[in-house]
């Protein structure tokens, strides 16, 4: 068969597609508009039959069953229209044609972003792309494959393999694909414009990355990419297989990720609903830790707080300190302070309240050694319970509220203090450490480098049961949380795991590679993957930010898209400087770009640019630690808050000062560029602003 006969059955073929969607879309809009008449009548039953309804409550309780139901089928009707509807823009995007062993013809199957059948039970006429056959379209080349079915290993020989690019229903392209996912798709794809969101990558998903996506047998994937290798959308994209394989035990409502800010979750937030999955939970660490230490102090210092400071007031014992208190070391100081910290929180002694009565040495040998095991701050809380029960059994009577508000009372002045703030400036004092202002609650601020030592003295203090209700947590940016960060992780998730980031771009004066001491927090149970391929980048850009990071690790193979070189300028004023960025801007020109971003190294210095930026008329977005929304054009932020974004144009700015984190800014600033980066500097001596 020639392309054009080809091109003929694939023209053929959507137009069939594109009818047998339109028919099941009236279908399912015929379906909901019944649906809703059907929940109308259930309340307008209820309202007229509600007080003549059986004294037990039976019917009503089958009416209400009846109305739930209902509502659930059109839910579900609800999403399935949403889905329809994406594929009629691109029901598919590749074929493979597959003879199976034994077989004389080949079979032949398109894939997409969903399954799509006429009826239920029917063979589909498009595969959804986690499907186990379309393992043969992201994992093989033309000639012999197999994929793992239901029923078992299916061989046989790819015969042929097409990728299709669809848009608004039309065929763009046809590309028939002697090797998996090629590049000059990958090219077409990536060399566009970027938009305000992360796009999904079903149609280019590398054979690497497709490894990764259809894991089910690690409980913990730990990815180290280099910039631009695509971590993030894996890790979706595995959520989203995931969810699609197991949807017994696993719903959308069951997964976490911990992002580094509501930007980026906003940036990330549509990728699970265009695979057909419903959005997940997000958060970010610094937010957790502030809300568990609120009953310690009311303040808490988050990492762009520790950031700020670090770019502008350089301190390297300060630093050396904040690195000290993050280190597995410190973790080994905190336990041997706990082993020794007994004889100094307790003050034993007799307690008795209206014939309830226990001397001190009982207290002492149930504190000691009957609730050996329970965490100090909650073991006097046992040792009361018990005593109490044993109280009520003998006397055959239960305490009043307020009597057992008056025990408990006497049991917790047993306790020198409970307060984590001064239990913990004991710990300083312990380990050779300067010691938190002394001063009363209202008027604490918890500082950045506190914060995780501060909540891992808690839990052990106090325990923390598992968080049951999360199944699968993703961490992004794995190279900025530190060893005490991640001993709190483990200590509040058991559940299964994909953890990612690239230790060189990490947001400390030295890489961290995190993925030495995993292992040795989570156990054995950790799968390493390095991702070594970078894709966002022009080839241009690339070099330019690997010869930034000097270190071994950069990445080792790029993806030969070329653009502009890569522009270095000095500038001896921010006027002259924002001058030239009006100049190449080229949102607005007829070829122009969906995003631009300058980037600054400081809060302070990003408002300035937006505020003169604005001044001059030029229509821009800020982003600071507060915003929640990433939005197309030009946006001004800080090199931090860019991290896992990506823009058509990067402006650069930033002083030759000596800051020792600088190199680290500079070569996230680079890559973050698609197409076109700009590197320039202030020369400070010459400044007029």
């Amino acid at each position: 068969m020639d392309s054009m006969e080809r091109n003929t059955q694939v023209t053929d073929f959507l137009r069939e597609i594109t009818e047998k969607l339109n028919k099941k879309l009236e279908t399912i809009e015929a379906s909901l508009v019944e649906g809703q008449k059907d929940i109308e009548r259930m309340h307008d039953y209820y309202w007229e039959n509600y007080t003549e309804m059986d004294q037990y409550g039976y019917e009503n309780y089958d009416n209400q069953q009846a109305l739930l139901g209902q509502v659930n089928a059109n839910q579900e009707l609800i999403l399935l229209r949403r889905r329809i509807r994406k594929m009629q823009k691109s029901p598919f995007f590749g074929r493979v044609d597959f003879c199976y062993e034994g077989e004389e013809d080949p079979e032949t199957f398109y894939i997409g972003i969903a399954n799509f059948a006429e009826r239920a039970g029917m063979t589909p006429l498009v595969y959804d792309w986690r499907a186990p056959v379309s393992e043969l379209f992201y994992d093989y080349d033309k000639g012999p494959a197999s994929y793992q079915a239901p029923a078992g290993v299916m061989e046989g020989e790819i015969t042929s393999k097409w990728q299709y690019k669809i848009r608004n229903g039309r065929l763009i392209y046809a590309f028939e694909s002697d090797t998996k996912i090629d590049d000059e798709i990958l090219k077409e794809e990536l060399g566009t414009n970027g938009d305000v969101k992360l796009k999904n990558i079903v149609r280019t998903i590398q054979k690497e990355q497709n490894a990764i996506i259809r894991n089910t047998r690690d409980k913990i994937l730990a990815i180290q990419g280099v910039a631009g290798s695509g971590k993030t959308s894996v890790a979706l994209h595995r959520i989203a297989y995931l969810l699609y394989h197991d949807r017994e035990n696993l719903t959308s409502s069951d997964v976490l990720i911990l992002s580094p800010n509501s930007v980026f979750a906003d940036y990330i937030s549509h990728i699970l609903p265009e695979l057909g999955e419903e959005p997940v939970q997000e958060m970010s660490f610094d937010l957790f830790t502030y809300r568990e230490l609120k009953d310690t102090a009311p303040d808490c210092e988050d990492r762009y707080h520790q950031l700020e400071r670090m770019m502008k007031f350089p301190d390297k014992e300060r630093e050396e300190r904040y690195q000290q208190k993050q280190s597995e070391e410190m973790a080994g100081q905190i336990e041997g302070f706990l082993a020794i910290l007994e004889d100094s929180l307790l003050n034993f002694r007799d307690i008795e309240y209206k014939g309830l009565k226990k001397t001190e040495s009982e207290l002492i040998q149930l504190f000691y050694f009957k609730f050996q095991n329970i965490p100090l701050l909650a073991r006097m809380d046992a040792v009361r319970e018990y005593v109490t029960d044993e109280y009520e059994t003998l006397r055959g009577r239960e305490l009043s509220e307020e009597e057992a508000e008056v025990v408990c009372q006497k049991f917790a002045s047993l306790y020198v203090t409970t307060d984590i703030y001064q239990i913990y400036n004991w710990l300083m004092e312990f380990a050779g450490y300067p010691a938190l202002p002394d001063v009363p609650y209202e008027r604490r601020l918890i500082e950045y480098e506190d914060a995780a030592p501060m909540l891992y003295l808690k839990y052990r203090l106090l325990g923390k049961g598992a968080h049951k209700r999360t199944k699968h947590l993703i961490i992004d940016e794995m190279q900025d949380y530190s060893y005490m960060q991640y001993l709190i992780l483990a200590e509040l998730f058991s559940c299964s795991m994909t953890i990612l980031g690239d230790r060189f771009q990490t947001m400390d004066h030295a890489s961290q590679d995190v993925m030495q001491f995993l292992p040795r927090i989570f156990g054995k149970k950790v799968r390493k993957i390095y991702l070594n391929k970078s894709y966002r980048n022009t080839l241009e850009i690339s070099r330019y930010a690997a010869e930034l990071q000097t270190a071994a690790g950069a990445p080792e193979q790029f993806l030969a898209r070329h653009g502009k070189e890569v522009a270095e300028s000095a500038f001896s004023s921010v006027d002259d400087l924002l001058d030239q960025v009006v100049k190449e801007l080229r949102l607005q020109k007829e070829d122009g770009y969906e995003t631009a971003a300058v980037l600054a190294m400081t809060e302070d210095e990003a408002h300035d640019i937006y505020m003169l930026l604005k001044n001059r008329s030029v229509s821009v977005s800020y982003i600071d630690r507060d915003s929640t929304s990433f939005h197309p054009g030009l946006t001004v932020t800080t090199f931090y808050l860019a991290k896992g974004l990506e823009f058509d144009q990067v402006f650069t700015v930033y002083e030759e000062n000596g800051n020792p984190l600088l190199p680290q800014a500079r070569y996230i600033c680079a890559t973050r560029a698609l197409h076109e980066l700009y590197m320039y500097r202030l020369e400070p001596e010459k400044r007029d602003r």
